[in-house]
């Protein structure tokens, strides 16, 4: 005895499955999003010398401005967003920063 479903029954079905390809590629793009912004940050690595406190007050180099175009604002705003959120999780004072 074959079992008819009804149109809304399939419907619902195939949007579930839809829905959980949809959740799966998501995480996937967030999964490549971290990454390359974890790679754009490493290259960040030649701009150390110009935000280390102490240093001398030099203009970047070309090698660091263009490591900076590189990077994603987003990337960039997020990661500093992080950073000044760090203390509180660890129980320290928060950052004042004059």
């Amino acid at each position: 005895m074959a079992t008819t479903k009804s149109p809304a029954s399939l419907l619902w079905c195939s949007s579930a499955a839809l829905l959980i390809v949809m959740m799966g590629l998501s995480t996937q793009t967030v999964t490549v999003r971290s990454q390359q912004c974890s790679a754009e940050l490493t290259n960040l690595s030649v701009c150390a010398q110009y935000v280390v406190p102490g240093q001398p007050n030099l203009a970047p180099s070309p090698e660091c401005c263009s490591a900076l175009q590189h990077v994603d604002q987003t990337c960039l705003c997020n990661t500093l967003r992080v950073a000044s959120q760090m203390p509180s999780a660890c129980g320290l004072p928060a950052l004042s920063c004059g």
